[in-house]
């Protein structure tokens, strides 16, 4: 609830029609979340009981929508914080605004391109949030590997933690699962290139107003790199368990082998 609360909570210009939507949105959410984690049958969201691998998520989205808040109010009230912020953001996204860079392709779709404080706006939005996409990455990486993901001395539970991948629908799981992991990845590498590419070809079916507002814009930069990121990390936990599952073969094959050879 917090999560979806964040822009309406500190970004000024909501109506109370516009709070109270907001509000019910975030409640429907915490209600579906609750029963989703409650449930002890597969449900719609994957790795549930595999932990660190949705909380590592959702605390880079509440990240990156908090920060994404904080910056867009310095517009309306420049504290301390939303200096550090935006600092920060205008450092990163220098670096990493170059040519066909993804955070190029953000400030491409400005209208007012020539409006050089709402240009810096938007790198330095862009570059936070593609620098907490990336943090996002090396913190799940450093959690699989120092803490062996998933943990070895519990179970994993297939059905309940992938329930939209069916082992049993043809071919080698093992194969499918490292098929779907490369799909994944590489999916995740353009779709930072795609998503503004698509935004400027459907343009012209939208208002501009209506990307105009900061709650909007704090949710769509946070799409933008978060959606990356988790078929990133999607990718790279079905490879790790594509990965387990090749072991777990071999080790059986070894102790077969083995028997037959004292037999």
């Amino acid at each position: 609830m917090l999560l979806l609360m964040t822009p309406a909570l500190l970004l000024p210009g909501m109506t109370q029609d516009s709070k109270q939507i907001v509000a019910f949105v975030a409640l429907f959410g915490a209600v579906i979340t609750l029963i989703e984690y409650g449930s002890s049958y597969p449900s719609l969201i994957e790795f549930r009981n595999a932990p660190p691998f949705n909380r590592v998520r959702f605390v880079s989205l509440f990240l990156t929508v908090f920060l994404l808040s904080v910056l867009f109010r310095g517009q309306y009230d420049e504290t301390t914080l939303t200096r550090v912020v935006s600092a920060i953001g205008l450092l990163i996204g220098h670096v990493i605004d170059f040519p066909y860079s993804p955070v190029r392709l953000i400030i491409l779709l400005l209208p007012d391109a020539d409006n050089a404080q709402h240009v810096a706006l938007m790198r330095a939005a862009a570059g936070l949030s593609y620098l907490i996409a990336l943090m996002t990455l090396a913190v799940f990486l450093i959690a699989m590997r120092l803490g062996g993901w998933p943990n070895k001395s519990e179970p994993f539970n297939f059905w309940t933690n992938l329930p939209t991948f069916d082992p049993t629908m043809g071919g080698d799981i093992v194969a499918r699962l490292n098929k779907d992991a490369r799909f994944n990845i590489m999916l995740g590498f353009f779709l930072p290139f795609f998503l503004p590419a698509v935004a400027r070809a459907a343009s012209g079916l939208f208002d501009a107003s209506m990307v105009s507002t900061p709650q909007t814009l704090v949710w769509m930069l946070a799409i933008w790199t978060f959606l990356p990121a988790s078929l990133f990390m999607r990718g790279i936990a079905m490879n790790r368990i594509a990965d387990m599952i090749d072991d777990k073969r071999q080790r059986g094959a070894r102790a077969v082998q083995a028997g037959l050879l004292a037999a």
